[in-house]
């Protein structure tokens, strides 16, 4: 059934789809910048046919870029260099694309201005006006940064049009090392929104062209598609990857259940559980697709989720068979290990469905780690049925051939030992097998001792890590592991940067980095939205405006109309209509603002009268480092700022919406998370026999995701979407492995603490190193994808793996020999060597007068 039920849900995709939105996976979805979005483009609706450059500021659109720089740090603004950007300024926006009937160029596609022509970057004007000063052998043109002015008056900003910038005395510019061109398209509807993606495209190619032609400048083409195609691109890149690591791990997995006994080796129960977790997945992913769900590149860490939880879950019931005895029926030795394993397996997937179901509910902010959630919910469910019905179904069929002594590969009945006798030799090392009446009744050794791992812990390990001169050294390393975690855990930063989950050689990339390299000086274009009517010929409210936007680039025309304002003195009891009368008529008549029309809006009253409704300005604030952060905190001390202001305002870009209260956004899958594994291992802890279970299990979850955090800081691993959704996975590794492992210790009696310490390690210890090396394995070749997304993936499962591990077999068997439970010790018997048998037979003569006691002493 779990077969039949894969293939049919597998089926769907023939017809799955991709989410295109990165905005809607990776944005929060309750963001105070979606409404201040929202205001925004209320208060001033973007005319996609006629508008100012900077309105472009309210959404991102369609748009080109390209970054020009040399690879010899030359400047930019020499002769040579300027012809060659103005050439390929001219063929960029001769690109065509071709359409049935006609040929879209830059032309038809551009976003227009008042006088109908493309708005192109003010740093094109001001090259060619460099150029025709070198013509004219003009020496007194001189290029100001970060704003400098054109031959027709007009002041333009070019703080992000200039990299690398080297200035004279009053902020002449000497020579910049990269230039950056932007090239903004209309999106009015579908055809033309089909039309300006594909243009991006040849813009790519036409960019990439341009530069094999001319190899002693580089350039770094992107575009508003490029993003999302590079976070898509991940999958992509992963395929022969992930099929690599599917081999490994089959092929591990095998190998873990394989003996050198031919009838107890189980190598097809290791392939079997493998194929159990993929089912559980393909089922998952089925459903999700039926029920309209779209696929993205964080589905890439579903199947290393199942792969930690499924193949634990087979290993220890595989490990619970070998406990079993021989003699026993197939049913009673089944009925024994589910008795024994799948009490704790239905616990710890309990825990999954849980964190993980409180991970898909409406209090993630965070969509692609509320969809990552869901469907990790739906696989670990089918997973836990598949196990109890495929994988319980396989172990009762492997049961049968190894009491029928059949061979665990080829099914095919060994024979006697001294039949194999007359075989030769690779015959009987392929047909090796102990049968149970080779045994002497005074031998109590267990056939399944000769697996490796099994041998290995029992004769080896476990002496060794409760020996009394290793424990020291055990502490001293937990000590030092705690550490170096608060280190880490102290430097814990969030991760906002959208180039994390893309892959490594993309556009987004190469484009970012040449970004934050030569053009970090100034933060990206904020807009100051004033939206309430306020008293715009009042002097105090303009020196209020300024006053807010102090220390700020203003690069609208607002600050020059404010001046205008005082010129006009009109403060001195102009009445407010004569004020708005004037206000109008000089945004009409007056060049100098005829550009700012779209900056202020009029609304008209009763008697013609016209009022101010709302304005705005756009800003740029100095940076000193490239870090992100620092926008971020700007945008709150701004968001503070306008709480406390005499004046109404917001400030808004684009990127406000993916940083906006990213932190508490991102964190709140795992805080919510911790809080429901807590107070679920509470709650159980009024149900299972030992309370102590519960608390040495939460330590030890606190402990793990501790020095995951901190460990993953040291690795240059931010907190991101990704590392988020690992750490909660870290909670039910932990708990998967530590579980069994502590209640076995917890609940054993009599004896000492070391002997039960050692009897966990015997009993759990096999199943967790399987499971371990299998997932360690299936980890590596996820190392060498050429992917942001797949090495955050990578780093944070491999520490979770990592420092569980180390806390199962080093941690816990060293301090649970010196902490409590307490234990009861065990009796004073006499040794083997002097225990004494006695042997009473009674003799009865033949008269049966007399009974003689014989006493024998063995």
């Amino acid at each position: 059934a779990p077969v039949l039920i894969s293939i049919l849900l597998g089926a769907s995709f023939s017809r799955y789809q991709v989410e295109e939105s990165v905005e809607h996976l990776l944005a929060p979805t309750h963001s105070l910048a979606k409404i201040e979005r929202n205001l925004v483009d209320s208060l001033f609706p973007v005319n996609r046919s006629k508008h100012r450059l900077y309105s472009d500021l309210q959404t991102p659109g369609r748009y080109g870029r390209v970054i020009i720089t040399s690879f010899r740090k030359a400047n930019m603004l020499d002769q040579h260099h300027t012809d060659l950007i103005l050439k390929l300024h001219s063929a960029v926006t001769r690109i065509q694309v071709q359409r049935p009937g006609f040929n879209y160029t830059f032309a038809h596609i551009c976003i227009l201005n008042n006088d109908k022509t493309c708005i192109v970057d003010d740093i094109v004007h001001v090259l060619e006006e460099l150029k025709a000063a070198r013509s004219s052998n003009r020496t007194n043109f001189a290029i100001t940064y970060p704003i400098t002015h054109l031959k027709d008056g007009r002041e333009v900003y070019n703080g992000h049009q200039l990299g690398g910038v080297t200035v004279h005395s009053k902020d002449r510019v000497k020579s910049a090392e990269a230039i950056q061109l932007t090239y903004y398209l209309q999106a009015i509807n579908s055809l033309n929104d089909m039309v300006a993606e594909k243009w991006e495209s040849i813009f790519c190619d036409t960019v990439e062209l341009f530069q094999k032609s001319n190899r002693k400048v580089k350039m770094y083409p992107f575009t508003s598609s490029s993003l999302k195609e590079d976070f898509q691109k991940t999958s992509r890149v992963s395929e022969r990857y992930l099929i690599t690591s599917l081999v490994l791990v089959v092929t591990l997995a095998i190998l873990c259940c394989s003996m050198q006994d031919c009838v107890r080796s189980k190598p097809w129960l290791g392939l079997l559980g493998l194929l159990t977790v993929t089912l559980a997945t393909l089922t998952a992913a089925g459903i999700i697709n039926l029920t309209g769900g779209k696929y993205n590149s964080t589905f890439l860490g579903i199947p290393f989720v199942m792969l930690g939880h499924g193949l634990y879950g087979t290993f220890e019931m595989l490990s619970s068979w070998r406990k079993t005895r021989e003699d026993q029926h197939v049913k009673d030795r089944t009925a024994a290990v589910f008795a024994d394993s799948m009490l704790s397996f239905s616990l710890t997937t309990a825990m999954y469905l849980v964190t993980f179901g409180i991970g898909a509910s409406p209090f993630t902010n965070i969509e692609a780690a509320r969809i990552f959630c869901c469907n990790s919910c739906i696989a670990i469910f089918f997973n836990y049925l598949y196990v109890l019905s495929f994988y319980g179904s396989s172990l009762v069929f492997t049961g049968y051939i190894e009491n029928n002594y059949q061979h665990s590969i080829f099914c095919r009945k060994v024979p006697k030992p001294e039949v194999l006798q007359e075989k030769p030799a690779w015959y009987r090392f392929l047909l090796t097998a102990r049968f149970s009446e080779d045994t002497d009744d005074s031998e109590e050794t267990n056939t399944y001792e000769s697996h490796l791992l099994v041998w290995f812990l029992k004769r080896y390990y476990c002496d060794w890590i409760t020996n009394t001169y290793v424990k020291p050294f055990v502490v001293l390393f937990y000590l030092v592991y705690i550490s170096f975690a608060l280190m880490g855990y102290l430097q814990v930063s969030e991760g906002s940067d959208l180039s994390n989950i893309v892959a490594t050689a993309t556009r987004t990339i190469e484009y970012t980095t040449a970004q934050q390299k030569y053009f970090s000086n100034y933060s990206p274009v904020i807009g100051f939205y004033i939206y309430e009517s306020i008293e715009y010929w009042n002097t105090s409210v303009q020196e209020d405006v300024l006053e807010y936007t102090k220390g700020f680039v203003r690069i609208s025309w607002f600050e020059s109309y404010l001046n205008y304002l005082r010129k006009l003195n009109i403060s001195t009891g102009l009445p407010k209509k004569n004020f708005t009368d004037m206000l109008r008529n000089s945004f009409l008549k007056t060049p100098q603002f005829a550009h700012f029309s779209e900056d202020i809006i009029f609304s008209k009253k009763y008697n013609n009268e016209v009022d101010v409704v709302a304005s705005r300005m756009f800003l740029v604030a100095k940076t000193m480092e490239t870090k992100r952060e620092e926008l971020y905190d700007l945008l709150e001390t701004l968001r503070k700022l306008s709480l406390t202001s005499k004046v109404k305002f917001i400030v808004f870009n684009p990127s406000f919406v993916y940083m906006d209260r990213y932190a508490s956004s991102v964190g709140a899958p795992l805080q919510n998370s911790c809080i429901s594994a807590l107070f679920l291992l509470f709650f159980s802890a009024f149900l299972v026999a030992d309370s102590l279970i519960n608390v040495w299990l939460t330590l030890t979850v606190a402990s793990v995701e501790f020095g995951v955090i901190g460990f993953m800081t040291l690795w240059k691993v931010e907190l991101d979407c990704i590392s988020v959704l690992c750490l909660i996975y870290g909670i039910n590794y932990t708990i998967d492995n530590c579980a069994p492992l502590l209640s076995t210790f917890v609940l054993g009696k009599e004896f000492t603490r070391t002997k039960w310490v050692k009897n966990a390690l015997e009993v759990h210890g096999v199943a967790i190193l399987q499971s371990y090396l299998c997932y360690i394995v299936g980890l590596i070749p996820l190392a060498a994808v050429p992917s942001n997304l797949t090495r955050t993936l990578f780093r944070c499962l491999f520490l979770i793996a990592l420092v569980t591990f180390f806390h199962c077999f080093a941690i816990l068997p060293v301090i649970l020999t010196f902490l409590p439970p307490s234990k009861k010790k065990r009796k004073e018997k006499k040794n083997p060597e002097n225990r004494e048998e006695i042997e009473c037979v009674e003799m009865v003569d033949m008269d049966s007068t007399r009974v003689v006691d014989q006493i024998t002493t063995v």
